[in-house]
C-alpha cells in the first residue's frame, strides 16, 4: 500500500524544454480528440482563454508547436495534434506506467524519513515565472561590452530577440553560441504599433498578427502569432486597443527594449 506521505506527478520534459504534467497532456488528448480548443476547454472544465494560454505557452518552449490551429467559426475555430504533440502524449504515458514502480522503490528507500525532508527535496521542480511571455530559442550571438553584453536569442527562424544584459550575468548563466535559452517578457513590456519599418530606439521590433484579444474594464490581453506557432502577449489599455481598431489576423509590430528581456537557462 502506498503511503500517504509520497505521491508524485509526472512530468516530462525534453533537454531544456519545458515540463509537461498530467493536466496539459489531458488538455492536448481532448485537443486531438474533439477538434478545437473550445471543446476541449468545455470537456475539462477550463476556462477558454486557460486552455488557449496553456497550448501557446506549449508551443511558445517547444521546438515545433504541439497543436496546429485555425481560426474561424462559433466554436473558435478548429485544432489538432501535430506530430510532436502525439509524441509528447505517447511518451508520457510510455513513461507514467513506470513510475508506479518507481514511487514504490522511492517509499521503500526513505521508510521513516519525516515529511517536511521529502518536500525540500523536490521544492524545485514546483518553480514558475510570472512573465507572461516566456520563449524558448538558441543562443545565436553574443557581444560584449565593458560592463554589458547583447545577446542575440533566436526562438524561430528569422527571428532573433536581442537582450542586454551585464558581463557577470552571461559568466553566471554560462551563455554561449548555440547554448539553450528562454527569453521571459512581461506582457506589460510589450508595446504594439501599425506599419512596418518603424523608426524607434525599441532594439526588437517583432512583426506579428493579432490571434486573439481579451478586453477588461481597463486593460486588453493582446496576442500575435510571430512565426513557427509561437506567440507574444501585449497587455495595453483598453483605449489604445479601440484607438488601433485591433481585430484578429490583422498586422502588428510589437516593440520591446532590449533590457526589458530577461535570459534564463536550465
Amino acid at each position: 500500500m502506498v503511503s500517504p506521505l509520497l505521491s508524485a506527478a509526472l512530468s516530462l520534459r525534453r533537454g531544456s524544454g519545458p515540463r509537461v504534467g498530467p493536466e496539459r497532456i489531458a488538455l492536448l488528448e481532448a485537443i486531438g480528440g474533439l477538434g478545437s480548443i473550445r471543446a476541449a476547454a468545455g470537456h475539462l472544465g477550463l476556462s477558454y482563454k486557460g486552455a488557449w494560454d496553456a497550448i501557446q505557452a506549449l508551443n511558445n518552449l517547444f521546438d515545433h508547436p504541439l497543436v496546429a490551429t485555425r481560426a474561424g467559426g462559433a466554436q473558435g475555430g478548429e485544432a489538432q495534434l501535430t506530430a510532436a504533440g502525439k509524441a509528447v502524449v505517447a511518451a508520457f504515458h510510455k513513461v507514467e506506467l513506470e513510475l508506479r514502480h518507481v514511487v514504490e522503490r522511492l517509499e521503500n528507500g526513505m521508510a521513516g524519513a519525516p515529511a517536511e525532508e521529502i518536500g525540500q527535496l523536490f521544492w524545485s521542480l514546483g518553480m514558475q515565472t510570472s512573465a507572461r511571455n516566456a520563449l524558448r530559442g538558441v543562443v545565436s550571438r553574443i557581444t560584449e561590452g565593458a560592463v554589458n553584453a547583447e545577446v542575440g536569442l533566436k526562438v524561430a527562424e528569422g527571428l532573433e530577440i536581442t537582450a542586454i544584459v551585464t558581463r557577470d550575468s552571461v559568466e553566471a548563466l554560462k551563455l554561449e553560441v548555440g547554448r539553450p535559452a528562454i527569453a521571459l517578457i512581461k506582457s506589460s513590456f510589450v508595446v504594439l504599433a501599425k506599419g512596418e519599418g518603424l523608426k524607434t530606439s525599441a532594439r526588437n521590433q517583432i512583426a506579428g498578427r493579432v490571434a486573439e484579444r481579451h478586453d477588461g474594464a481597463v486593460s486588453t490581453e493582446v496576442t500575435l502569432t510571430i512565426g513557427e506557432g509561437k506567440t507574444l502577449t501585449a497587455t495595453i489599455t483598453r483605449e489604445s486597443a479601440d484607438a488601433l481598431e485591433l481585430q484578429p489576423g490583422e498586422a502588428l509590430t510589437a516593440l520591446i527594449k532590449a533590457p526589458h528581456v530577461i535570459l534564463a537557462v536550465e
